[in-house]
């Protein structure tokens, strides 16, 4: 019996026997520091769990305390009148790769269909982001959480703030599809609201449909004034958190603000792409007030949701010299574009930060379709902090009645009094 049981060994050891095979991962199952070593064999909606992790999440389960509950995936459906948008406007757009620009674009994706061998491919889908996320003509968020927290000692303060972005081209279901003289690409107002001693702290930002940096301005509560503000804002960090302007879900700048993208490639990984956990809860209080973070356990900023597999184009996009960050890696949905999660690294090329968002797909005020961010997590693991945005359920998309000249400085200073 001995000699048997070390013949049947050294056969396993060599390959001749067939090893324990992988498993296919249901979805609940729990993937966390304890068993990612075992699971990486295994796979889940026939994908290999070693391809749907990234490098980076992978050191974050085994490092930083992340768990991920699988999910199973759901099929997402886009707005209508994006899509007509898209399939009206197809082939009119054109990208110059002499100035970096798109000409001849009207609404929806002005390139629906980009093959990852086109040499523009990552310029063209970062353009598809910049002028067709699938949020419709107005975001309206009255009411965000921005967390702050530590990773040694938790949770430090909550902010509340609002936030509206209304666009003024590429307008979809209404006409015209152009608001104004064409010059304006969008208006955003972005402030507090709680605690009262920063109540009216923002920016009110006017981007172009041009390479010309943004006007912004700030309310000075000490002075009762606005100000404005240089172009540069957009690399700014908003207030005291961990985002840059540039940050908001993921990437909020210019096409050609940036020096150069490059595409990495086509790839599945695990995404909250329909998130299903109750972002914030006003009637608990402590940890429970947030249940899609893990409040209650070191580092803290953990996220609390179900992850599914998405196919995403990977694209590393080249910071200019200014620029605190060196480079993001950005991972944008195959169907839409918008980014799942974001890679930040330093001047010295070392990891910096690490962005991870998760969508949700709601009804317009209209009865359309658009898609949301319900809880982004910016955090920053040099410095060991985190900031969490955490979207209330007054989140509407496409109100009626607000008209862009509704979108203004004013509303600054209405916020502080």
């Amino acid at each position: 019996m001995k000699h048997l049981l070390t013949a049947v060994a050294l056969s396993t050891a060599l390959g001749l026997l067939p090893a324990a095979r992988a498993a296919e991962l249901a979805p609940g199952t729990v993937i966390d520091a304890s068993n990612l070593s075992q699971h990486l064999k295994d796979s889940f909606e026939n994908h290999a769990v070693a391809d749907l992790l990234t490098e980076r999440m992978q050191q974050l389960i085994r490092e930083e305390g992340l768990a991920l509950t699988l999910k199973a995936s759901e099929k997402i459906a886009l707005g209508e009148d994006y899509l007509k948008a898209t399939r009206d406007n197809a082939g009119k757009a054109r990208y110059n790769r002499d100035t970096r620009q798109v000409e001849g674009w009207i609404g929806g994706m002005p390139f629906p269909e980009v093959a990852a061998d086109d040499p523009d491919a990552a310029a063209k889908l970062i353009w598809n982001h910049h002028y067709a996320q699938p949020t419709k003509n107005l975001q309206d968020y009255p009411k965000f959480a921005y967390l702050f927290i530590s990773g040694k000692t938790g949770l430090e303060r909550k902010q509340e703030w609002a936030f509206q972005r209304y666009f003024m081209k590429g307008r979809l279901g209404v006409e015209p599809a152009v608001e104004g003289d064409g010059s304006i690409l969008s208006k955003t107002l972005l402030y507090a609201t709680y605690p009262n001693d920063i109540r009216g702290l923002g920016l009110f930002t006017v981007r172009f449909d041009s390479p010309k940096l943004e006007d912004s301005w700030a309310y000075v509560k000490s002075v009762r004034r606005t100000r404005r503000l240089s172009g540069g804002t957009w690399m700014d960090p908003i207030g005291g958190t961990d985002q840059l302007n540039d940050d908001i879900e993921i990437f909020n700048a210019h096409p050609s603000w940036y020096s150069d993208f490059k595409l990495v490639g086509k790839r599945w990984v695990l995404a909250v792409a329909n998130s299903t956990t109750t972002s914030w809860d006003p009637k608990a209080s402590g940890p429970a007030e947030f249940p899609i973070i893990d409040l209650g356990k070191a580092p803290y900023w953990n996220p609390k949701d179900g992850w599914e597999p998405r196919e995403v184009w990977v694209i590393e996009a080249t910071t200019p010299p200014e620029h605190p960050y060196s480079k993001k890696v950005l991972y944008m949905d195959t169907q839409f574009p918008r980014f799942y999660q974001a890679e930040a690294y330093d001047r010295k090329g070392d990891f910096w930060k690490w962005m991870n968002y998760h969508l949700k797909t709601i009804r317009t005020e209209d009865g359309d379709r658009g898609i949301i961010s319900s809880a982004g997590f910016t955090i920053d693991y040099q410095r060991r902090h985190g900031t969490v945005f955490i979207l209330a359920d007054s989140a509407r998309l496409n109100t009626p009645g607000i008209k862009h000249e509704d979108v203004n400085l004013g509303q600054l200073e209405k916020a502080a009094r």
